[in-house]
């Protein structure tokens, strides 16, 4: 009875995408079926210092990897195909993706080393996959990358439709239109369950055509008199593709410059999802043959990354191109949440330089969002006519401002589900309700470490960014415990040495009296001396200078 009770039990939880943009993976559970609705990372928050990125705690699908019957990709963008190089390290599972989706996959795959050993498993939005007790269908969105598509698992309880990003563009660039009459289908067999994209609740109105960027940019073309350099996300296939138009509009040859925007347009060029015209294209180091006014550079850095190829041509430390007086800089993105000084800090270095700046989407036009606002997820909401509803992606007040969108639209205010990372909705065929919790959270990654590094580490690199470490060197002697050297001090970020000789004289004097000190109460243990000396000079040093310095005791006996 009780395993029948099981097979009827849904269960859909995050471990990674809510409450912040990134890291976006989702599970739906239902029996002894197991299935990953994407595999994002996200970058790392200030305070993370030296982290590279953030991915989910993959921890519950490791112990239940034997159920795991798929990992099914919306599409392409690092949020949610970033942790893949990471996750299918441990987890041989089959990964079902678009055509471009998973060629941008097995680039990444093959960078890692494991591309030989994964199940890459190309759909669209005809595809139908057997997933156990269940079937997982697709079907066509708009978003800021071709290929795009939701996803709707078919449960003996009833539909569960993950809308992956999406907007509603009626003159989407590359003329494929969202499944409308599909999306229709589905809401009319009966959705159990919608899990929508929340980034853009805040906005009223719809999310603009991408085609308004290519009318701006080629009017941004035809009047700069020097070279243009746009900066955007490598993976908007979209926007590189309005840049080309604009530039063979506008008779000028495009260059591409950075390492992910070279990468993501060689495979979208040999899949067919990018269209150039023969000779457009041209190296790097041809720039500077060619006039000015035929130039046109496309680049990453729409963010202000310190090492991505704007920046490196902003501060002219990049190997082929420096930005020059008169060029005019498009910055075709919004900054995401958390890099707005970084932008800022960009913006503010390319016109010291002398460049026209081009940025702000609302003024310009140069950028529109790849997420519906209000209007479009009302449309998703009044397709899809969900019994349940689970905001998804974005920031929490976005997700909250989804849920009243949704009781707008008819949905039960108690059958709207907010879930913070390991929360689960648990739907059986009577109710739907706060399921029990799962294990998550994030795994950080430090260069070749994989999850290395914790709370404890990120502390003391904290403490040592903020008031510098100081190291104190003693010798003993291991037969009567007396000092034989030392205390020797070495300051790190701290003091300036030569100017605080007589405050690192007297916190040496205090160092060798507490030893001293335990040395004559048979005090002996390394643990005891170490913790005495960190308390004692911790005090003296916190009195004298009002700052806490990390203090590493180094004890030797001899």
């Amino acid at each position: 009875m009780a395993k029948q009770n099981n097979q009827e039990r849904l269960l859909i939880f995050p471990l990674g995408g809510v409450g912040e943009i990134g890291k976006n993976m989702y599970v739906v559970e239902y029996g002894e079926d197991i299935l990953v609705i994407d595999a994002g990372l996200k970058f790392p928050e200030e305070e993370m210092l030296g982290i590279d990125i953030v991915i989910p705690d993959i921890t519950y699908l490791l112990e239940n990897n034997e159920r795991i019957r798929g990992i099914f990709i919306t599409h392409g963008h690092e949020d949610h195909i970033g942790a893949l190089p990471y996750v299918l390290r441990d987890l041989k599972v089959p990964v079902y993706g678009t055509r471009l989706t998973l060629g941008l996959v097995e680039g990444k795959l093959r960078e890692a080393g494991i591309l030989r050993q994964n199940q890459l498993r190309v759909v669209d939005s005809d595809s139908m996959i057997e997933a156990g007790a269940c079937k997982v269908s697709f079907f066509r969105t708009n978003h800021s990358i071709p290929d795009s598509v939701g996803i709707c698992i078919e449960t003996p309880l009833g539909q569960v439709v993950h809308t992956g990003d999406f907007k509603f563009d009626h003159t989407p660039v590359n003329n494929q239109h969202a499944d409308l009459h599909k999306m229709a289908e589905i809401g009319q067999k009966g959705v159990l369950c919608l899990m929508s994209d929340s980034t853009n609740a805040e906005r009223s109105g719809f999310t603009p055509s991408e085609r308004l960027v290519g009318v701006a940019l080629s009017d941004v073309f035809e009047k700069a008199e020097q070279r243009v350099i746009v900066a955007t996300f490598a993976s908007n296939v979209h926007r590189v593709q309005q840049v080309i138009e604009a530039a063979v509009t506008n008779n000028r040859k495009v260059a591409i410059v950075g390492r992910s925007m070279v990468n993501v347009v060689n495979v979208a060029l040999e899949l067919g999802y990018l269209h150039v015209p023969e000779g457009t294209l041209i190296d790097v180091n041809e720039i500077n043959k060619l006039p000015a006014e035929e130039v046109v550079i496309l680049s990453t850095g729409s963010q202000g990354e310190p090492m991505s190829a704007l920046s490196r041509m902003a501060y002219a430390t990049h190997k082929s191109v420096d930005i020059l007086p008169g060029d005019t800089v498009i910055i075709a993105a919004t900054p995401i949440p958390g890099n707005e000084r970084y932008v800022g800090r960009i913006i503010d270095k390319l016109y010291r330089i002398g460049a026209t700046v081009i940025h702000g989407s609302r003024e310009h036009n140069i950028h529109v969002s790849g997420h519906g606002s209000q209007e479009d997820l009302k449309l998703m909401l009044n397709l899809m006519k969900p019994q349940y509803f689970v905001p998804i992606h974005g920031e929490f007040r976005m997700q909250k401002q989804h849920a009243q969108l949704s009781i707008d639209c008819g949905v039960d205010p108690e059958n709207i589900f907010l879930l913070e990372n390991g929360d689960s909705v648990e739907i059986t065929e009577d109710q739907a309700r706060y399921g029990p919790k799962k294990p998550s959270g994030v795994v950080l990654i430090d260069g070749l470490g994989v999850g290395d590094v914790g709370n404890i580490v990120l502390r003391d690199r904290k403490l040592l960014s903020q008031d510098g470490i100081l190291v104190v060197v003693v010798t003993l002697s291991k037969q009567t415990g007396q000092i034989l050297s030392g205390p020797d001090i070495i300051s790190r970020g701290f003091v300036y040495v030569r100017e605080s000789e007589e405050l690192l004289d007297e916190a040496a004097k205090l160092v060798q009296q507490t030893l001293e000190k335990c040395v004559n109460q048979n005090v002996n243990e390394w643990s005891s001396l170490k913790n005495s000396v960190r308390d004692q000079l911790g005090r003296f040093l916190f009195d004298r200078t009002r700052r806490r310095p990390m203090i590493l005791p180094i004890i030797m006996e001899v």
